[in-house]
């Protein structure tokens, strides 16, 4: 094989996927995130059935009115986002701290293309390690809550919609820790940004009146991920689809900019 014909196999967009799917599945941090994702959601979330199945005889009638057995089972993934989100950050960030991307960039003349590919290889492990825990959550939830407590099943009436809306939510919102990762290029400086944008913000909005609070936490991505969790409609909030659309309209936007501040500075 000629030295050209390598390099052109190096630059072509499979032969990038192929290495960015080897970088992921080699480094030890990814399948330790990945782990902590599962351990996290399905975990936190069985804990939450099984405190509510434990003490139903203690419910008041006004909240088991209101009860949504799928929501409850999907409770871990307010800590489970965010280890899926420290994943995509890393999977930038760990090239810079290491020197690796310099390299990269060195073998590859497209940044764009390169991000493209960590794009789309991460959007892939996303996706499916996301659908998988939230499912998975599910089960685990109402097999704990069977016996005790009102149960959902995947027929009932938005049940699926939030199941795999869930899975659809943490993935994208892993994407947008990817974005930020690029932008900040510095590990604890993107997580620290990342955790204040999905936790810290919607407690400052609070401090909010009303009005200007209930306007601003709508866009919110953590009141998009509890609308999308839930079977019924919230007040003061988007559609469960149309939030999951303004998040990705987010998570483009942040691309955009990764992008801009990629192509614009030295490796």
């Amino acid at each position: 094989m000629s030295l050209a014909t390598a390099n052109e196999q190096r630059q072509s967009f499979m032969g990038l996927l192929s290495s960015e799917w080897i970088k992921i599945r080699s480094v030890r941090s990814t399948v330790f995130t990945l782990i902590v994702t599962a351990i996290l959601t399905i975990g936190i979330s069985s804990l939450g059935a099984f405190a509510i199945a434990a003490n139903w005889s203690h419910v008041s009638a006004a909240r088991r009115l209101t009860f949504d057995p799928t929501s409850r089972s999907l409770s871990g993934v307010l800590l489970g986002q965010l280890a899926l989100g420290v994943l995509g950050i890393l999977v930038f960030t760990a090239e810079v701290a290491t020197g690796t991307l310099s390299a990269t960039f060195t073998a590859v003349s497209s940044r764009t293309k390169v991000l493209l590919a960590k794009i789309t290889v991460f959007a892939i492990v996303a996706v499916v390690v996301a659908e998988i825990v939230s499912f998975a959550s599910f089960f685990a939830g109402q097999a704990l809550l069977s016996g005790t407590t009102p149960t959902a099943t995947l027929s009932g009436t938005n049940v699926l919609r939030a199941v795999a809306g869930t899975g659809l939510y943490m993935a994208i919102l892993a994407l947008f820790a990817l974005g930020l990762g690029v932008i900040v290029r510095h590990t604890a400086g993107a997580i620290t940004t990342f955790v204040a944008l999905v936790l810290v913000l919607p407690l400052l909005v609070t401090a909010l009146p009303t009005s200007l609070s209930n306007d601003i936490n709508r866009y919110l991505p953590f009141t998009i991920g509890q609308t999308m969790m839930s079977v019924h409609s919230q007040p003061n909030t988007f559609g469960a689809w149309a939030g999951l659309g303004i998040l990705a309209i987010y998570t483009v936007i942040i691309f955009v900019i990764a992008n801009w501040r990629l192509t614009s500075r030295d490796a």
